[in-house]
């Protein structure tokens, strides 16, 4: 059977940057379009109103999380042409923004502010996609929209599913102490992680690793597992059932109590490390 025609949405950051620019060059040829998300939705009240909303419910210790995984690569994506020069990286699939690597592998990209909405639709009709493939991705689909693509979707969460359902897992699985991260890839269903279980596997990471580093190893082999999933999806024609397990509860966005139950035991969501990686994503490896 032929390859599924994709259509791969994701919000560019840290944590998956360079996963998901190498997915896309490996996978260039049966990608139908990219979605990148506008983190900074209008309709969510924009940067400003995200702020404030982590700020209440967080405090301000979440902001260093904030800043290093989602707003300086935001900040510095437009200096990619520049950085790329200086470090001799022009063209690598790695240290390319995905948007200006979509440009050059002459796949369509659209900036999704509301992944249910008519825009998406439109996209969905224009090129036909067979399978949707969420990668590090902050919007629901609805089931309307899963239904556009024949074979549904399909994601690829950092976490051992059904352990840390939510959008910072691997703070969860840090704080939680146990050691237990890992990457899955599921289906999609019109709720948060929550999808039959296609493939799974976990990952020893150090004992020094902060939350910022450990989504970035786990969305790396994460990929792994998801082009074995696609493998099989393409020698199958379809996308398996999967494993069906018990939904475990939500786990969202910090609260202070627990980032102070944090610092008093030395769990660290980011540090100097992280700092240099967030600055030089557009470097070779």
């Amino acid at each position: 059977m032929a390859a599924p025609r994709i259509a791969l949405f994701a919000l560019e950051a840290l944590p998956n940057a360079r996963a998901v620019r190498r997915f896309v060059a490996d996978h260039a040829e049966t990608i139908a379009f990219v979605g990148l998300s506008n983190a900074e939705r209008p309709a969510t009240g924009g940067l400003i109103g995200q702020v404030r909303r982590h700020l209440a419910r967080s405090g301000p210790g979440f902001l260093p999380y904030l800043g290093v995984n989602f707003g300086l690569p935001d900040l510095l994506r437009p200096l990619a042409p520049l950085t790329q020069r200086l470090a001799g990286s022009a063209g690598t699939p790695e240290a390319t923004p995905l948007a200006g690597l979509c440009r050059r592998l002459g796949i369509p990209t659209l900036r999704v502010d509301d992944v249910n909405g008519a825009e998406v639709a439109h996209a969905f009709a224009a090129h036909a996609p067979d399978l949707i493939v969420t990668f590090h991705f902050d919007q629901i689909l609805s089931a309307a929209t899963l239904g556009r693509a024949r074979l549904g979707g399909i994601n690829l969460h950092p976490s051992l599913l059904p352990l840390h359902r939510g959008p910072v897992p691997t703070l969860h699985a840090l704080a939680d102490g146990k050691g237990e991260f890992g990457a899955t890839i599921h289906r999609l269903a019109p709720a948060i992680d929550a999808g039959a279980i296609l493939a799974q596997e976990a990952v020893a990471l150090p004992a020094d690793t902060t939350a910022t580093r450990a989504a970035v190893r786990l969305h790396e082999h994460g990929r792994i597992l998801l082009d074995r999933v696609l493998g099989d999806i393409a020698a199958e024609g379809a996308v398996p059932a999967g494993r069906t397990v018990r939904v475990l509860p939500y786990r969202g966005f910090p609260d202070r109590a627990l980032l102070a139950r944090m610092r008093r035991e030395g769990r660290l969501l980011t540090d100097a490390q992280d700092l240099r990686d967030a600055l030089t994503l557009s470097r070779r490896v």
